[in-house]
């Protein structure tokens, strides 16, 4: 299964951001597991970079930045993705229509996200929280 991060879950896990770290950080750890492929975005990685060098400073969010993106795939999110956003008309918010796209041509079939209601347009894309991704997909025993 192909899985898309937003930001907000990876700025949960590089700033121990509670009660969201703990979903957040679970998630992520699901890297590791064949049954998932962990995607996001560069420009979710340019987001969660701000938080993490605020918190942590510069050379330690770079650190965490290289880590992350060894474990996760990044989307592609190029001129395709730039268009399809400009023209849907449904999309208010450019950054997350940028998200949506890179997870939608990357064939992700769920993005999680703390923000569900930021991809109130998706029309072919699960939208799950860390916790309702975990109880969905990742506790079962199969």
């Amino acid at each position: 299964m192909k899985v898309f991060l937003d930001a907000n879950i990876l700025v949960g896990v590089l700033c121990k951001e509670y009660p969201l770290y703990t979903n957040a950080a679970k998630l992520l750890s699901l890297a590791d597991n064949r049954k998932f492929t962990l995607y996001t975005s560069a420009v979710c990685l340019a987001i969660a970079f701000y938080f993490a060098e605020k918190k942590h400073g510069s050379s330690s969010a770079k650190e965490r930045m290289v880590l992350l993106s060894k474990h996760i795939k990044i989307a592609v999110c190029g001129e395709k993705e730039v268009i399809a956003t400009a023209t849907n008309k449904k999309v208010n918010d450019f950054e997350d229509g940028l998200e949506y796209y890179a997870a939608l041509h990357a064939n992700c079939t769920v993005i999680v996200t703390e923000d569900q209601d930021d991809f109130y347009f998706s029309d072919k894309i699960e939208i799950l929280t860390a916790f309702d991704f975990l109880k969905k997909y990742a506790v079962r025993n199969d």
